[in-house]
């Protein structure tokens, strides 16, 4: 990387999937700087903007970090905004809406730093472009300000719309899972070319398609546009090359998923997103009741997000559901069970205490992930008279 061309970003994910980005990240051959809940920091040239936004499966959008500065007071949100090289990307005819966040810091409003914000923009492009008065009607470049314990981040946003929707679901069902924690859940699940992955809550279909997509390389925003596409400064070839880079890594496998849900019309919701994901060859999408699974004579593993009571159930509903899972799925044996479900009691209704929890966040909702791959125990972990509140020999994260 020229070192004279280095810009430094920000990409945010879900709370939860920090480190799986930073991996992905890396991946891509881009050095970490900083991570803090919810986004990662890290170091790029311009051809990063294009690589990113297309192969970043648990990233929410990415930022060019324009830079930071301590904001304690609103001149000092104003200077500080005011000395950062805006010019560099922003046009005189261009638009530049500005919005943003304060967390724990002294300046609580945010109608009030967004105009203290857009008036130092203003300021310094009038300077530079020797205009007093900006007509904002060309490429829009979205300004973001973040403020967490009295310093200031400003970005611009080079995604557009949210990296989490690939292209492939324009419709979904109530409660949709985001395609981004649905990518995590699988790359958790550790998932193997020669392993079936089956969801039997499949809904419209995310889980299913992010793993097909995940196993066969297809990079996720291969299917989209993004904002940075219409910036002035950005060669058209970074976008030309990544997409052919993209293409270029994508891998033959093996690999299938089934996807089942006991409500036809989500089947053929699925269905309909499976054939505009194009991942058909490997994904199976048929009716059945999820607690009528039977074994198949091969490895699997069953990676869900059963329907909870913030969701789609009433209390009753969701404990006899979960009781009937954990029936059902003892008797998978020694298949490996992941399971996304915000019920904080979920162990004790689910009938089995899991080998390990990770927190994720399905949205603003605190979810516990369940993990059970330790199956040679399963059967005799069942119900009745269990310590469910912290039993020994399980990770927690």
């Amino acid at each position: 990387m020229d070192q004279n061309n280095k810009l430094e970003f920000v990409a945010t994910c879900l709370f939860g999937l920090e480190s799986l980005l930073g991996e992905e990240i890396e991946a891509l051959g881009y050095e970490k700087t900083e991570t803090i809940d919810g986004r990662v920091t890290f170091v790029g040239d311009e051809a990063a903007i294009a690589r990113c936004n297309i192969n970043l499966r648990f990233a929410e959008r990415l930022y060019i970090k324009m830079g930071s500065f301590p904001a304690k007071t609103f001149a000092e949100l104003f200077d500080g905004t005011n000395a950062l090289a805006w010019e560099r990307w922003i046009g005189q005819d261009d638009a530049f809406p500005v919005k943003g966040h304060s967390i724990k810091s002294g300046l609580t409003s945010i109608p009030d730093c967004q105009s203290i914000v857009k008036k130092a923009i203003v300021n310094r492009l009038s300077d530079e472009y020797e205009i007093k008065w900006f007509k904002e009607e060309g490429v829009k470049y979205q300004i973001e300000f973040f403020i967490l314990r009295d310093i200031a981040t400003l970005m611009i946003d080079t995604s557009g719309t949210p990296l989490h929707k690939r292209g492939y679901r324009p419709a979904a069902g109530e409660a949709p899972l985001r395609e981004t924690l649905a990518a995590a859940m699988v790359k958790i699940s550790r998932p193997r070319d020669e392993v079936l992955l089956w969801d039997p809550f499949c809904g419209s279909g995310t889980i299913a398609i992010e793993a097909a997509m995940m196993m066969t390389n297809t990079a996720p925003g291969l299917g989209r546009n993004f904002a940075a596409e219409e910036f002035y400064d950005l060669p058209e070839k970074i976008w030309k090359d990544a997409r052919e880079e993209a293409m270029s890594m994508k891998r033959e496998t093996q690999f299938e998923v089934y996807a089942s849900d006991i409500d036809q019309h989500m089947v053929d919701l699925a269905r309909a997103n499976i054939r505009r994901a194009d991942m058909g060859a490997h994904i199976k999408c048929f009716q059945r009741n999820a607690t009528e699974i039977v074994k198949a004579d091969r490895r699997a593993t069953i990676v869900c997000n059963p329907p909870y009571g913030e969701r789609l159930m009433d209390d009753t509903g969701v404990a006899k559901l979960y009781h009937d899972m954990g029936v059902c799925f003892s008797k998978l044996a020694p298949w490996q069970i992941y399971i996304l479900s915000s019920v904080p009691d979920f162990e004790k209704l689910y009938g089995h205490r899991a080998d390990k929890v990770r927190t994720l966040y399905n949205g603003m909702i605190k979810c516990g992930f369940y993990q059970y791959f330790k199956n040679d125990d399963y059967k005799k972990n069942n119900h009745g008279g269990r310590d469910f509140k912290n039993p020994s020999g399980r990770t927690e994260r």
